[in-house]
């Protein structure tokens, strides 16, 4: 199996795992660049996976579908392009002979899911859609901070080796504001160089792993005296508790 990500727009990535014969899209936001990549590999595009209904993550799924025949497969509480295949929490879905268990992230959204492949070839697999990005997560459009830290501790226990595909090339930002809230982590100032390289280099920073993600993202490290500390910086009034702790992170990254 391959992992590939399609650029969208000014920052999306739309992956498309493959055998080199059919495909899964995920969250296509547009269709164009899709089809071109697709037809240039070869590929013929097998099922859309969706994570939730933003347009930037579903605005190609229905000319995809028709022009292709794939089925679609997304989230049970969110308004989806029909005909959809609705899955929720603890479903299984299969795809190219392989096994995604479904689940509920919300936060970002109110019915945000997520599908974890616990083995591709030998690999755990997360696509996540807008809930966890590297370095950070998803803005809290529908949810509460209570629900984004549940499913950022659901994500966090995850194998710590699963790969990380985030749909958003947002890693050098969140690195900058991680950074602001601990200064001294040094395995977050060595990836953030790392991250600095690829950029440069016109690369992708993704997929990252959990395993990177609890050493070096505020908001999967929010029950720590170090982000908490950080978070006082700009809510000095933050107490110890994690949800508080993600609560003033949030607020303070929407306006950093």
């Amino acid at each position: 199996m391959t992992l590939h990500p399609v650029p969208a727009f000014n920052d999306n990535y739309i992956w498309v795992l493959h055998d080199r014969h059919r495909a899964v899209v995920v969250d296509p936001g547009e269709s164009a660049g899709v089809a071109r990549w697709l037809k240039q590999a070869d590929l013929t595009l097998d099922t859309i996976l969706i994570t939730h209904h933003h347009p930037d993550h579903v605005g190609g799924v229905a000319e995809l579908r028709e022009s292709t025949g794939a089925r679609v497969i997304g989230p049970s509480r969110e308004r989806l392009p029909e005909p959809v295949q609705r899955v929720q929490d603890g479903d299984t879905v299969e795809a190219l002979g392989c096994r995604f268990n479904v689940m509920d992230v919300p936060g970002h959204t109110a019915g945000h899911i997520a599908f974890f492949s616990p083995d591709i070839d030998g690999t755990p697999l997360l696509f996540c859609g807008d809930t966890l990005f590297s370095a950070g997560c998803g803005r809290l459009f529908e949810g509460t901070p209570a629900q984004m830290h549940d499913s950022l501790s659901r994500l966090a226990a995850l194998p710590g080796e699963t790969r990380v595909c985030c749909t958003h090339e947002y890693t050098l930002s969140n690195l900058r504001f991680a950074l602001t809230v601990e200064p001294d982590n040094a395995a977050l100032v060595a990836y953030a160089e790392r991250c600095r390289d690829l950029r440069a280099r016109n690369l992708p920073t993704l997929p990252s792993s959990i395993h990177l993600e609890r050493e070096i993202n505020p908001f999967l490290r929010a029950h720590l005296p170090s982000v908490a500390q950080g978070a006082r910086r700009h809510q000095p009034t933050t107490s110890d508790d994690p949800v508080a702790v993600l609560t003033a992170l949030r607020a303070w990254k929407d306006v950093f």
